[in-house]
């Protein structure tokens, strides 16, 4: 087909308009394969969207098997100085327990200012552009060692370099950076460094240093202990007076009699974890509950995600097809706004899934999912037991009811059973196993029609026919350009023999005339 043509110079007649006339006649076929595969395209989406909703009740039908969701605890503690929390293992009533002691970090740091006076140390500068500046001198170019202690009084020991092209922020920095467990910082108001430990708790078995600073280390220690005035090490004889304080355990006594050590100023005992925020003055008392608030909502909001999606699918497969709005050719959209294209498309995707049986048999399925007893081995079969009914207005399509007091007192008095009603077993699956199960086999039976945004075409009904249209649309694209191109031949033909006619009809007048 030529992009090029000319014709009516010798008919006078609009060619160009004539062969668009035709073929948009010859084109109407083709029209009709774009309206198709758009239509398909659209089913297929909202297959998918079928699915991606299923697939979020299953995350929550998941949920709802898991004990935790209905015994969930709360922990009231008597006194600030101790807060708790409490796992479904919890068991309810009250704990009675008093701290002696809080879990400390070991620290060391300088016993003197650093810097002369008159003096001022730029910790982000060189060392060597600030050797004056040092109370007690600066030595570099060599080494020293820190070691700290594990649970199970093993040592970590790291060496580290001082050179004179290093800050002090670079030496500290190193230090905090390394796997020792230490926090290394200059504070510049105090005019001391300061190293910690990251963690709480006495772990120096042996009762040596707790951050056991080796000085004597490659003959450069002075920088650790004169330079930086930290120290440690045996003071029996008074030579010096040391700053260094190890880290210290937490110690409380359970219910009177158990005496219980921890390395954090965290415990947890049977179920409950109490924290530690001041020692206490006399006994604190934590208070274990179910927490009825907390199960309640998990159960309103998957009942809620259930009645929003049997709504929309409802909806869906009820839904009349608006045959008057066909979807719209690219031709067609050329010539309307976009807001116009918006509502007509509105329109046109009416009645995509209409009396669709996938659909329509996952809504029949799960409506029995939730009505059918449950063999479980609590004391509730049924949901009617525990306030959730199906709704009286048959409009509603089975939609649940909650009675708010009714699940309340059942969570508040059998939490347990409660539980089981929802799970069950394997072999006597609750409502939410009998969900997965009915949302697992109508999601695959939906993806084989639709697939999934990462599944190849050909591997899906709906995918098979749009690849089917689209060959049969290029093929009749290239009878189109055939036709179109016989069309301009058979125009240029007449137009040519017109011309012909005219040219001896001059001659004959020139001769005869």
């Amino acid at each position: 087909m030529s992009d090029m043509r000319i014709g009516g110079l010798a008919s006078g007649m609009d060619i160009d308009g004539i062969v668009k006339d035709l073929m948009n006649a010859e084109k109407q076929p083709l029209n009709k394969m774009e309206q198709d595969k758009e239509w398909l395209t659209w089913q297929r989406d909202s297959y998918r969207d079928v699915n991606k909703q299923l697939k979020e009740l299953d995350d929550m039908a998941f949920n709802m098997k898991l004990q935790s969701t209905f015994n969930s605890k709360t922990a009231t503690s008597s006194s600030s100085a101790v807060s708790a929390t409490a796992n479904s293992s919890a068991g309810n009533g009250d704990y009675t327990l008093s701290v002696e002691q809080l879990a400390t970090a070991a620290y060391n740091y300088s016993e003197e200012k650093i810097t002369k006076d008159g003096s001022s140390l730029d910790p982000n500068a060189s060392l060597s552009s600030q050797q004056n500046s040092f109370n007690n001198g600066l030595t570099l170019d060599g080494t020293f060692s820190i070691t700290t202690y594990n649970e199970d009084g093993s040592k970590n020991t790291k060496a580290f370099e001082v050179t004179g092209d290093k800050s002090l922020n670079d030496v500290l920095s190193e230090i905090s950076k390394s796997d020792l467990g230490v926090r290394a910082f200059y504070d510049k108001s105090a005019d001391k460094v300061m190293l910690e430990r990251t963690v709480t708790g006495n772990f120096n078995q042996d009762d040596h240093e707790f951050l056991g600073a080796e000085i004597g280390f490659d003959g450069s220690a002075s920088f650790l202990s004169t330079t930086l005035g930290i120290k440690n090490g045996d003071n029996s004889s008074g030579s010096w007076k040391l700053n260094e304080k190890g880290g210290q355990d937490a110690k409380f006594t359970y219910n009177n009699g158990l005496e219980i050590s921890s390395k954090t100023n965290n415990y947890t005992l049977n179920g409950v974890n109490f924290t530690f925020n001041e020692v206490t003055d006399g006994n604190v008392k934590v208070n274990v509950t179910n927490n009825v608030e907390d199960a309640f909502d998990k159960i309103v909001k998957f009942v809620d995600k259930y009645n929003q999606i049997i709504e929309d699918l409802n909806g869906k497969v009820q839904e009349k097809k608006n045959r008057d709005y066909p979807p719209l050719t690219a031709e067609q959209k050329e010539d309307m706004e976009e807001k116009e294209i918006e509502l007509w498309e509105e329109q046109a995707k009416s009645g995509m899934l209409r009396n669709d049986a996938a659909v329509s048999g996952a809504l029949s399925k799960m409506r029995e999912n939730w009505y059918t007893p449950v063999q479980a081995d609590g004391a509730f079969s049924m949901l009617s037991q525990i306030g959730i009914t199906s709704s009286s207005n048959y409009r509603d399509g089975g939609k649940l009811m909650v009675d708010e007091d009714d699940l309340k007192n059942a969570l508040r008095s059998d939490s347990e059973s409660v539980y089981q009603l929802f799970s069950g077993t394997e072999e006597n699956p609750g409502i939410a196993r009998r969900l997965e199960t009915t949302i697992d086999s109508t999601v695959k039976s939906i993806e084989q029609k639709a697939g999934k945004a990462t599944t190849l075409d050909n591997n899906f009904l709906l995918g098979r026919q749009i690849e089917d249209l689209d060959d049969e649309m290029d093929s009749f694209q290239d009878r189109l350009n055939q036709i179109e191109d016989r069309y301009w031949r058979e125009f240029t033909a007449m137009e040519k023999a017109i011309s012909q006619m005219n040219s001896q009809s001059a001659f004959i007048m020139q001769n005869f005339g």
